[in-house]
């Protein structure tokens, strides 16, 4: 099966073929590390909300997200964050090293939240 676009039906395909994580025996692994995306969520909707960044523990998630899926965590992650939450995983990407370097990708036309590379730039 080839993923062109994600949506609703092959989201959950597109996860499980592109999990890695050799220390995963059941099924519930998998899920509670798929999880991880709606805690990144979480987080950054309460910064967008309150101004509170938790930066150590975001980038926690984000390193774990992208040790189990890889390069299809930002596929992943994209998918399922709000488009007003766009611009700070941006610059957690951007701070990880993890933007794709594709030439012609929606990422080039979101700008990086300054603040969450200045809170990056200091850790």
């Amino acid at each position: 099966m080839k993923f062109y676009e994600l949506n609703d039906s092959n989201y959950l395909l597109f996860a499980i073929k592109n999990y890695e994580n050799p220390q995963a025996v059941t099924e519930d692994d998998f899920y509670d590390d798929l999880k991880r995306i709606k805690y990144i969520k979480r987080l950054l909707k309460r910064y967008k909300n309150s101004g509170e960044l938790r930066t150590h523990l975001i980038l926690n998630h984000f390193i774990v997200l992208f040790n189990v899926f890889g390069d299809a965590g930002v596929p992943l992650l994209f998918f399922k964050l709000d488009k007003e939450l766009w611009s700070c995983t941006k610059s957690f990407l951007t701070y990880l090293g993890r933007v794709p370097d594709f030439p012609r990708t929606e990422l080039n036309n979101i700008t990086d939240d300054e603040y969450c590379l200045k809170q990056l730039r200091e850790v």
